[in-house]
């Protein structure tokens, strides 16, 4: 199985996303618990992981590393799948609904709109994954065998997400998509790929001295 990208590769996403995080956080999300708040620290956009984890519905709420990570791939999946949805509905937009037929940009933009609904699809796929392995009784003790390459595979499928809205967000960037609709679908997956970034770091967390 492929080990997770690397950094140097993930530099331009985590610029693009660096810029838009500040816009991304609720100022009326819930109050998060001092751990959450102190394990989100250690994520690239602490204040979104925060907002996130603390509207995390999960009962009981998330009281160690592992369980938290878990919880930041459920939130991460539940907003790709939202992601999803949304740009579902433009790229059925893009089809011809509303548009004037034989539309020449409709027709054109409908190519990368589709495409990144597929990358999409594939994030999903992959975080639901990763949720589930993490929350698995097989993973076993921390430093097992087993454990680190339950663990592995969690990384894995996480990395396989980000790249997923990597290349979602690169293909928005051409010239046959109109400046609205790359707006609008940029929003939505920039705010995926922060959750799902701030989840890596936290599943890179779990594990022996954590």
């Amino acid at each position: 199985m492929a080990r997770p990208r690397s950094v140097a590769a993930a530099a331009p996403l985590l610029l693009l996303l660096a810029a838009a995080a500040a816009g991304l956080v609720s100022a009326a999300s819930p109050a998060a618990s001092d751990f959450v708040r102190k394990s989100c620290r250690t994520t690239q956009y602490p204040s979104v992981c925060e907002q996130s984890l603390a509207s995390y519905g999960g009962s009981p709420p998330p009281r160690s590393p592992r369980e938290l990570a878990r919880a930041a791939l459920s939130v991460s999946a539940d907003r790709a799948r939202a992601a999803s949805t949304y740009v579902g509905r433009l790229c059925g937009a893009s089809n011809g609904k509303g548009a004037k037929k034989g539309s020449g940009s409709a027709s054109a933009s409908a190519g990368p709109v589709r495409d990144c609904l597929d990358n999409l699809a594939d994030s999903v796929g992959h975080l639901r994954d990763a949720a589930q392995e993490m929350g698995g009784a097989g993973m076993g003790r921390a430093g097992t065998p087993a454990f680190r390459w339950h663990l592995s595979n969690v990384q894995t499928w996480c990395s396989a997400a980000l790249t997923d809205e990597d290349t979602c967000l690169d293909g928005l960037s051409s010239r046959a998509v109109d400046a609205g609709t790359r707006a609008a679908i940029r929003g939505k997956v920039v705010e995926v790929a922060q959750v799902t970034s701030n989840a890596l770091a936290l599943v890179n967390k779990v594990g022996p001295g954590y």
